[in-house]
């Protein structure tokens, strides 16, 4: 898990303690040692933080340790309700981390769900082999016997025929879109991403003509307006993609504007084959926005004529 990737606020827009109650103090909270056990979710071990380096050598919790910690956790309890779900229904989970980086993700789901259980498997994949090789080593040195580690661009990676849950976080631009591919292409029962520097579509409303009479086009006029309705008009059509494949879909906050500004987690769980009412909006709104995003056009989703 690439923890606070995307752009982060200034120092000087944040709060700080003598501002009073706000994130700030969060932010810059130091955890000791005695205490560390009470930020810890169940099953979860001192061992492992200190192999992520999260603690300090004399076991305390700095500032922006606790931070990353609290993101991982916040999302792994958001993801425990589908976890629970696979875990009551199969006899062998299998679990996909694409765009893994460090494997935060991986290693404290492992930890928490999958080592308990005694069953389950899960597959790590990132491209930068470095850090797959820094995680695989990490989880020999722990025991983890039931991960597996890829380096792979995440269009080109070998993922397991059936998977239960794939998450993808801050996998970049259209990342994210070949993980939602495979995740759809396995009919995986559970998805989770977190979506990061959304690029393509904004190009394609740079380089769209200009419809005469769409006033959607002034949405998109200037730069700025340009990259971040792109980013929103993004995500708004994987949520319509997902949905029209048989998705329920969830769109929250993973964490707080302070951390990272890209925060959007899009939770999916697979409830039927199709949505025909989906797929018409997701159509009408390709064509009134001029926009082919790599995820429709490799599912054959084109605009409505």
């Amino acid at each position: 898990m690439k923890i606070g990737c995307g752009k982060r606020f200034p120092k000087s827009t944040r709060w700080s303690p003598s501002e009073g109650a706000g994130p700030g103090i969060e932010l810059r909270r130091k955890v000791k040692t005695d205490a560390v056990r009470l930020e810890l979710l169940p099953n979860q071990s001192p061992t492992l933080l200190h192999e992520l380096h999260l603690l300090t050598p004399d076991g305390h919790l700095n500032a922006d340790a606790l931070r990353k910690l609290k993101q991982v956790n916040h999302l792994i309890q958001l993801l425990q309700p589908a976890l629970e779900d696979i875990w009551s229904r199969f006899a062998s989970p299998v679990l996909v981390d694409a765009a893994s980086g460090n494997a935060y993700l991986g290693l404290i789901l492992y930890e928490v769900f999958i080592k308990p259980s005694s069953k389950g498997v899960l597959h790590s994949i990132e491209a930068r082999p470095e850090l797959a090789a820094r995680a695989e080593e990490r989880a020999r040195r722990l025991g983890f016997e039931r991960m597996r580690f890829q380096s792979a661009d995440l269009s080109r990676a070998a993922y397991p025929e059936r998977i239960n849950l794939l998450t993808a976080l801050h996998a970049c631009d259209t990342a994210t879109d070949d993980a939602l591919l495979a995740a759809v292409r396995s009919n995986a029962d559970h998805i989770a991403v977190v979506p990061c520097c959304q690029a393509e579509v904004a190009q394609q409303l740079k380089n769209a003509p200009p419809a005469e009479g769409e006033i959607i086009s002034l949405l998109h006029e200037h730069s700025w307006h340009r990259r971040e309705f792109g980013s929103h008009l993004t995500n708004v059509i994987r949520v319509l993609t997902l949905e029209s494949v048989g998705y329920r879909v969830t769109v929250t906050e993973l964490t707080g504007w302070e951390h990272s500004l890209k925060n959007e987690l899009i939770l999916g769980q697979r409830i039927r084959a199709q949505n025909p009412t989906a797929r018409r909006k997701l159509e009408a709104l390709l064509r009134a926005t001029g926009t082919a995003p790599k995820l429709t056009r490799k599912l054959g989703i084109a605009p409505d004529p």
